[in-house]
């Protein structure tokens, strides 16, 4: 099976443990969720697997260490700001195929641009634009499909709709699942809100103060949580959006 796979991975900084112990995988062509609160180490978790912070343990995609350098990176993440995320001096389509291969003719990445910019539901004739010219929703859209020009194995979506309006959340959240049913798209999707992974994902991790206290298929961890923290976010998530035990 494989995939994108994390074993006893630690993450210190100075006196402070971020991520204690860690092991949790993503299966090819799954979405899994990961949700805590703030500080529980899931944005750390996701930030080791993309080598932006050192980590002790393993992080291997299909067997083998990730690569986090050199030209083709097959993890890529989508960060929580859509207003930080994307170069404010370059157009739209030219943050989305600066992942592209080098050797790619010109033709070929206007080409490509249009593609996965029609992909995420974006007119191509706004490649042209600069992120300002976007509102919050359009610009997380412009930052998956930056993410998929990698043509990455998996994605990791750290928080990508909680910098927006509830008006504009369910949009993006529809768009993952379609790209998951379009593309097999395998994809660590990463919230402190139970009701949007249950949405988008069929396996559940929960995150508490470094550690993962409780994962297992979303229906049964939503319907029956095991773990106290999983029942406190449970407890969070307004009455008219908790699953009930019957959910699938």
């Amino acid at each position: 099976m494989n995939g994108l796979v994390f074993e006893d991975v630690r993450v210190g900084f100075g006196a402070t443990t971020a991520v204690d112990g860690v092991s949790l995988a993503v299966p090819p062509g799954a979405v899994v969720g990961l949700v805590g609160g703030s500080g529980s180490g899931k944005s750390t978790l996701a930030r080791a697997a993309v080598g932006l912070t050192p980590f002790t343990g393993r992080i291997t995609l299909d067997g083998e260490p990730v690569p986090t350098r050199g030209t083709y990176r097959p993890v890529q993440m989508v960060f929580q700001d859509p207003y930080s995320s994307l170069d404010p001096r370059m157009s739209i389509g030219d943050s989305v195929s600066e992942p592209m291969p080098r050797s790619m003719p010109r033709t070929g990445r206007h080409a490509e641009v249009a593609r996965l910019l029609e992909l995420v539901h974006l007119d191509p004739a706004r490649a042209a634009a600069r992120p300002a010219d976007l509102s919050g929703g359009q610009r997380q859209r412009v930052a998956l499909a930056r993410a998929l020009a990698a043509r990455p194995r998996v994605v990791i979506a750290d928080e990508i709709t909680s910098a927006l309006d509830v008006s504009i959340q369910g949009a993006v959240l529809n768009l993952v699942r379609e790209l998951q049913a379009e593309l097999g798209l395998s994809m660590l999707f990463i919230s402190h809100n139970l009701a949007l992974v249950r949405y988008v994902a069929s396996h559940v991790a929960v995150m508490h103060a470094g550690r993962l206290v409780e994962e297992g298929p979303t229906h049964r961890v939503l319907a029956d949580p095991e773990h106290d923290y999983t029942r406190q976010l449970l407890a969070a998530v307004p009455r008219g959006d908790r699953p009930s035990r019957s959910h699938r």
